[in-house]
């Protein structure tokens, strides 16, 4: 039997990746945590977790017998660029508190596997932009992107010194509309949506032609946890694996809402975020992530911006 800790369960991908793994596992099997006082979403288990208290961590573990973390707590990129010593903090040290206690454990003859997750910003300007492969140039210009390559390297070190069975994906930008925008530079994808049903312009932060790569969070849920039940033998990365689901740019995807709501307009007034995505990949290649263990996203362009204007719900 699985006992899943989600850390950082109050966050986008993990208040949604809390619901799925209880489905799987059931409800009872999932701790959520975070270092919130209560849980956002109503998870059945919560527990106040500071990832950078290893104390604690360890305590969590021995108390329901964990046998798989997902360390999700980070500072996204546009957020960590105001505050980088403390991003810089946060991302590494916690995913280092991560590895070292599934060390600890698995050297005691208990195993623990890890789930973190790296991004499309560990990329930089200098990046082989279209199709980006699965090995290519990696120079991240921001502290966000810095810490994603450093925690990439780390993983690998820790699987190859210590055997720690550590599995990552390298996000692109991620759009739900169960969270509101959580201050990364793709996350006008979601914003665009609320100011839409709204009824007002939008006022896009990026470049009309700004291509990125983009996933639909049912996509990013599946993929996330195909890639933790896939056998440890098809698991030939343990850096992280690229994983796609579509590319677009603000202009794309201002067409596709308007087909709905031919109304609406955006405004374009780009601001620091845009040299951030500018340094980015525009498409992935993650031909390496579909060999080894299956991946393939399901949700396209049309079917992603049908369901968030079904979905999104509107502040009054």
């Amino acid at each position: 039997m699985e006992r899943i800790l989600v850390i950082g369960a109050n966050g986008q991908i993990g208040s949604e990746l809390v619901d799925a793994l209880a489905a799987q596992h059931g409800a009872d099997n999932v701790i959520a945590a975070d270092i919130s006082p209560s849980s956002l979403y109503g998870a059945k288990i919560y527990e106040v977790v500071d990832v950078l208290n290893t104390e604690r961590l360890a305590q969590i573990h021995d108390q329901y017998k964990i046998t798989q973390v997902y360390q999700l707590a980070a500072l996204l990129s546009a957020t960590g660029e105001k505050a980088p010593l403390k991003a810089w903090t946060l991302n590494m040290d916690g995913l280092l508190n991560i590895l070292e206690l599934a060390r600890i454990r698995g050297e005691a003859g208990h195993p623990l596997k890890v789930f973190w997750p790296s991004s499309i910003a560990a990329f930089g300007p200098n990046t082989e932009a279209v199709n980006t492969p699965q090995y290519a140039v990696m120079d991240p210009n921001t502290i966000y992107g810095i810490s994603k390559l450093a925690g990439e390297r780390l993983c690998e070190y820790y699987f190859q010194k210590y055997n720690v069975d550590v599995r990552s994906i390298r996000y692109p930008g991620i759009i739900s509309y169960k969270s509101p925008p959580g201050g990364g530079t793709t996350d006008y994808a979601i914003a665009i949506f609320h100011s839409a049903l709204k009824g007002e312009a939008y006022s896009c932060f990026l470049e009309a032609q700004q291509s990125l790569p983009m996933i639909y969070m049912p996509d990013a849920i599946r993929a996330t946890i195909s890639l933790m039940d896939a056998p440890v033998e098809n698991i030939k990365i343990r850096s992280s694996y690229n994983v796609s689901g579509m590319s677009f740019n603000p202009q794309e995807l201002t067409s596709e809402i308007t087909k709905n709501l031919p109304n609406f307009q955006v405004h374009y007034a780009p601001d620091s975020r845009q040299a951030i995505a500018a340094s980015w990949p525009q498409s992935l290649n993650d031909e390496a992530a579909y060999k080894d263990w299956g991946w393939k996203a399901e949700i396209d362009l049309p079917a992603l911006v049908t369901d968030m204007l079904k979905n999104v719900k509107v502040a009054n």
